[in-house]
């Protein structure tokens, strides 16, 4: 919720980015803890097994799936009503039959392919591809023969291709949405909607008033960002068009052409105009365009749901700004014109949830609604008039996502945080008469469920930080049919000397509230030294990792000497509405730094390891934000802090959204800007980094950071990425993470 693209802050807080080889890993003069470091940095590769990706299967209950690639590769084919896993394919006869065409045995042990096509619906043949060249196999006789030849334009022709028409963002990629029939792509180009057939390729242009400003476009806000719908029945699409022509303008100066070129970007500051959003639906034939009735203000915007099962009604998110109210809306496609069907209002509707808070039942007259409205997100059944059927779920944790309805049988399946350990994620059921709650895994840490089409079975993938992952499949009551896969750590153990990270319970700042972290160590930890400590931060969403293969860059960092740890402050997600009140705009910016400081105090008080002469703070985004926060509010308890594309100025940032308002409508408990009047009580050593071409934390963020550090006389470090975005390149992620490393280790000394 702190940005405009959720996925940017991925970067340095998921812990999912998988990495190259780094430049630099190997080199001469490298010390054995800098060797395990680069190690470590290719972490998911030590692991091996633990992890599937079902490919459902005609009968809408087995699947397939490859392990043991690329050296031997087997493709097994699951059937969980046998309960049954053999190898889809006989390998011997396939690499006999492949050797005949191309003249010689393909490499390695197993399959030479991971993946396939049916190429039938009877599932009797397919095909796959093996030295840039297509085959088919007939699976009764292991007949091979060669496809026929496609062109690379008709390749593309039937997948969907990325445009870059995100309302005026530079790195914001829209897909092409495919129609329910398959005959047509919808796609953006030159600020208007156009068709692509999948048949010929034929481009048709639905609409031509698109222009600067006002355009055919997404308007992108939070995380949702949906900027088309077709109907049921392919005749129609919703399609959402935005004025910008009120907006602010900043610029991004491309630094690396020959002359600097400037790039305009819209961009709404906090009580600053946001961009309109007009909604209609266009008839592809016809061409006709309905506008719909949104009935939204100056300081609102529409969202797109989808369409009801037999294309009755459009359905639309109305929100407002500052995400006080959401109005669940339906409208009739032939005229337009729109009905309020239920409302929620802050902070009672589920802030932040997206798509995850509306789930349509196939009778098309009912749906599940997830509100946190008496402190909890829970579930609750509607009918489509807005009438409240009944609540379905209770008590005092989170729902986290519904994952399948079996609407035949009665049950919802759904994840929730329902037990002890307060972040553990597992698969619940409950009947539609909201009785019969029961959970289906087993395990702690999360569990990751892929429920067949059937919704008779499904897979769970479970780890904690300290287990490697099993992969389980299961009946729909949580029966055990059979564990599928579980990870080996062998490598991990004996070539990483791998330590399982140390889970902990602090007390927040408060003394009561209790908080929960990870903490890493060094792979040759010693209790008897003093090893300097490293706060990974980010403050707004929860960071901590609760799975075996999170935590990358602490994970890593740890092994250069550092005593690495990572804490949910109050104010993250998932663990209520009071525990996320400090989210609110009122309340941002006022606890995380003193639960970081508490955490840790109480750390160090049974871990006398932990050397608090030499501490560091590091955050990304908003996390860069806290990093310097922390090293301005608590000069003497952190001496070396690394902000990487920090947000400085409220009054600068939340693009479009604005979702904070105007500054004075928050008082001073939250502002970016104290940062600023701050700047004199900098002591340590702190290292800015940021993109140029950074268009969700844009870089006069860090520029504004900069002259009040001079004006105050304090000395900083700086290292600009040119071209770079908020995700930024491979290339350049690996350069900066090499000079955060030095920079810790020169400033820390591990």
């Amino acid at each position: 919720m702190f940005g405009l693209r959720r996925q940017h802050v991925a970067l340095f807080v998921a812990g999912l980015v998988a990495f190259a080889p780094l430049a630099g890993a190997g080199e001469p003069g490298q010390t054995e803890r800098e060797a395990m470091y680069y190690r470590y940095l290719e972490f998911p590769s030590y692991v091996k097994g633990g992890s599937i990706e079902p490919h459902w299967m005609a009968d809408g209950s087995s699947f397939w799936y490859a392990e043991g690639a690329p050296e031997n590769t087997i493709i097994y084919q699951v059937d969980p009503k046998a309960n049954t896993k053999t190898p889809l394919f006989d390998t011997a006869r396939l690499r006999q039959a492949l050797a005949a065409l191309l003249g010689d045995e393909p490499p390695n042990n197993g399959l030479p392919f991971e993946e396939f096509t049916f190429v039938d619906e009877r599932e009797t043949a397919v095909s796959f591809t093996v030295e840039d060249q297509v085959f088919i196999l007939q699976l009764d006789s292991y007949a091979v023969t060669p496809a026929p030849t496609v062109s690379e334009e008709e390749q593309r022709r039937l997948v969907p291709q990325i445009t870059r028409e995100g309302a005026g963002y530079p790195d914001l990629d829209l897909m092409e949405i495919r129609s329910p029939d398959g005959r047509w792509f919808a796609f953006l180009k030159d600020r208007n909607v156009w068709l692509r057939s999948t048949a010929d390729g034929e481009r048709v242009q639905l609409t031509i008033d698109g222009k600067e400003g006002y355009e055919w476009r997404d308007v992108p806000v939070r995380t949702y960002s949906k900027w088309a719908s077709w109907s049921p029945d392919s005749s129609k699409l919703a399609v959402k068009k935005g004025d910008y022509r009120k907006m602010p303008k900043i610029p991004i100066v491309d630094y690396l052409s020959p002359t600097e070129e400037v790039l305009w970007i819209s961009y709404s500051r906090a009580g600053e105009p946001i961009p309109q959003t007009e909604l209609f639906i266009l008839d592809i034939l016809s061409k006709k365009l309905t506008r719909v009735e949104t009935g939204l203000g100056p300081n609102q915007y529409a969202l797109i749901v989808g369409w009801r099962s037999d294309g009755s009604e459009l359905l639309f998110y109305r929100v407002d700004r500052y995400w006080e109210r959401m109005d669940l809306m339906g409208a009739d496609p032939a005229t337009g014109r729109a009905r309020l069907i239920l409302t929620e209002s802050h902070p009672e509707f589920a802030l932040g949830q997206g798509e995850k808070i509306f789930t349509p039942l196939n009778n098309g007259d009912q749906f599940i609604w997830m509100s946190q409205r008496d402190g909890w997100y829970h579930l609750y059944l509607y009918d489509m008039t807005g009438k409240l059927i009944r609540r379905l779920t209770k008590g005092t944790f989170p729902v986290m996502e519904v994952v399948a309805v079996d609407e035949e049988r009665g049950w919802i399946y759904f994840t929730a945080r329902a037990e002890k350990r307060l972040y553990d994620t597992h698969l619940y059921r409950i009947d539609l008469q909201g009785n019969n709650f029961t959970r289906l895994t087993e395990g702690t840490g999360q569990h990751e469920i892929a429920f067949a089409p059937s919704t008779e079975f499904f897979l769970d993938t479970h780890s904690n930080v300290d287990r490697p992952p099993v992969v389980e499949s299961r009946r729909a009551d949580g029966t055990l049919l059979r564990v599928l896969s579980k990870a080996k750590i062998d490598a991990l153990v004996n070539e990483l000397k791998w330590r399982p990270p140390e889970e902990f319970v602090v007390k927040a700042a408060d003394g009561t509230t209790d908080l929960y972290g990870v903490l890493f160590k060094p792979h040759d930890f010693d209790p008897q030294k003093k090893y300097p400590v490293i706060d990974q931060i980010y403050g707004g969403l929860s960071i901590v990792p609760h799975s075996f293969n999170r935590g990358w860059w602490a994970r890593a960092f740890a092994q250069l000497g550092f005593i690495v740890f990572l804490v949910d402050n109050r104010g993250t997600d998932g663990r209520g509405r009071e525990f996320s009140r400090s989210t609110s705009f009122a309340q941002l910016g006022r606890h995380e730094i003193p639960d970081h400081v508490a955490t840790l105090k109480q750390l160090a008080e049974t871990r006398p390891y932990m050397d608090l002469g030499r501490v560091g703070l590091f955050g990304y985004s908003h996390g860069g934000y806290m990093a310097i926060r922390g090293m301005l509010l608590a000069p003497d308890v952190y001496h070396v802090g690394v902000a990487g594309a920090s947000i400085t100025d409220v009054a600068a940032h939340w693009a479009y959204e604005s979702a904070m308002g105007p500054i004075e409508k928050n008082g001073e408990a939250y502002t970016y800007a104290s940062n600023l009047r701050l700047a004199d009580r900098l002591k340590g050593k702190l290292l800015l980094t940021h993109g140029t071409s950074d268009v969700n934390v844009p870089f006069s963020h860090t520029v504004r950071m900069i002259e009040a550090f001079i004006g105050a006389g304090k000395s900083y470090d700086l290292l600009v990425l040119p071209g770079q975005g908020h995700d930024v390149s491979e290339e350049s992620m690996a350069y900066e993470l090499e000079v955060i490393r030095r920079y810790f280790q020169e400033h820390l000394q591990p």
